[in-house]
């Protein structure tokens, strides 16, 4: 089993950069609010709900078509974030972080009421496009184009976010805002706009998230729950805020996982909690933990 390090190493890159995707959007809000969006995974879920309908009614298989309903799905969530950041966050902001944890899960509560009232409750499966439907075989090593599309978004969507948060103006008034609001906002920053600008962000990654893995497993209302805890556990692990360490342990806890599948095929996952418990004890703050943006 050990021996096929290659395929181990690829499926470990997949699951990280497939975590990454989803946890990057959760580690931008929380780096700016500071709210842990337990809602996060209902958006997820949204997401893809909408890129699968969007593809349905376009009736193509093509890779243009998935990436342009995902990206509407993302767009539509985005819209989402805005109103909930209105509506919500808004609203708790001078509240304890209880209240807001609270709000968030009663948020999750009804993203799973409205996907059961919109699309039901029969489970639904998706296709990648035609031309992520083939595999690449180098010696034994058997690489699926679409583990390998996955794997290129996660690294895309990371390098991105960099850019925008170390690279550009409006990254580094997000990183101002996220340590000092109130300073900010004495330099004449409009914390306000800056504020929904990233949290519809971080939401419309959910959505671009739901979007790229809606053909990684099958449609249903219980879909909140699959990536999610992978992607609390990246959060907490990289440190709160970091969407660099967001990234790296995506791939850490990627390489336990499959790893971990192979060394005991009989309890897959086990050891995904136990490096989880083992980092948490040994660093607390997590690998890159700031409790900012970086």
């Amino acid at each position: 089993m050990l021996a096929d390090w290659p395929s181990l190493l690829f499926n470990a890159l997949g699951w990280g950069m497939a975590t990454f995707l989803v946890a990057a959007g959760l580690t931008l809000v929380f780096g700016i609010l500071h709210v842990l969006n337990f809602s996060h995974g209902g958006f997820f879920m949204i997401g893809a709900y909408l890129a699968f309908t969007i593809s349905a009614a376009i009736g193509s298989t093509s890779l243009v078509a998935f990436l342009g309903a995902s990206l509407a799905a993302a767009l539509v969530v985005g819209i989402l974030g805005l109103v909930v950041d209105r509506a919500v966050f808004r609203r708790l902001a001078e509240v304890d972080g209880a209240y807001v944890l609270v709000a968030t899960y009663a948020l999750l509560l009804v993203c799973n009421g409205a996907v059961k009232l919109i699309w039901g409750l029969n489970v639904q499966s998706a296709q990648p496009p035609a031309a992520l439907f083939e595999v690449t075989i180098l010696g034994d090593l058997v690489m699926p184009h679409y583990a390998m599309f996955v794997i290129a978004a996660g690294i895309v969507v990371y390098l991105a976010l960099e850019w925008l948060l170390n690279l550009t103006a409006a990254g580094k008034l997000i990183r101002a805002i996220a340590a000092d609001p109130w300073m900010a906002q004495l330099l004449g920053v409009n914390v306000g706009l800056v504020y929904s600008a990233t949290v519809a962000l971080g939401f419309a990654l959910a959505g671009l998230a739901g979007g790229f893995l809606v053909a990684n497993q099958s449609l249903s209302p219980d879909l909140a729950g699959i990536f999610i805890i992978q992607a609390f556990g990246v959060v907490i692990i990289g440190g709160m805020g970091s969407i660099r360490g967001a990234f790296l342990a995506s791939l850490l806890l990627g390489l336990v996982d499959s790893f971990g599948t192979a060394l005991l095929p009989d309890m897959p996952g086990i050891l995904f909690f136990v490096a989880l418990a083992v980092l948490l004890l040994v660093r607390p703050q997590g690998l890159l933990g700031s409790g900012r943006l970086a």
